[in-house]
């Protein structure tokens, strides 16, 4: 069975790209195996939003890996649901930075130009990465 988990979180120290060049890597090398795709949003102000999809059972497990995550804090299930099929298969984990967008695609979705997840409704979330992947704003990790 096929779930799709949106999550954010705060970053427990400054997001820099060391730091998000290293979440990067440890799940490109891990996913594949787990069957885990997705994508990883840097939203700005040290938040992050992150798509995962895969089986119930390894989607479960990485979340609760990220939950104990030293890097995360305040993290926050937006969105779980059972999916008949992946709509970030294509990255083992891409990634976008949200505050590097064009703000008037944030502001579709957001009261402010800065994204900030933790005040959307998982539709929203929803939304704006399903525009992502149509303007093919989501970058690497194939």
């Amino acid at each position: 069975m096929l779930v799709r988990l949106v999550y954010a979180s705060r970053s427990s120290q400054p997001v820099n790209d060391e730091l998000i060049n290293g979440i990067l890597a440890q799940s490109r090398e891990r996913n594949p195996d787990a069957g885990i795709t997705g994508v990883l949003c840097v939203c700005g102000n040290d938040v992050f939003m992150q798509v995962l999809e895969g089986g119930r059972e390894e989607v479960n497990q990485l979340y609760s890996r990220i939950v104990r995550d030293g890097r995360h804090t305040g993290v926050t299930i937006l969105d779980y649901e059972e999916i008949t099929e992946r709509r970030f298969s294509g990255w083992r984990m891409g990634r976008v930075d949200l505050h590097r967008l064009n703000p008037g695609i944030i502001l579709k979705y957001s009261e402010k130009p800065v994204f900030d997840p933790f005040r959307i409704t998982s539709r929203v979330a929803l939304a704006l990465l399903e525009e992502l992947v149509s303007t093919a704003s989501i970058m690497g990790g194939n």
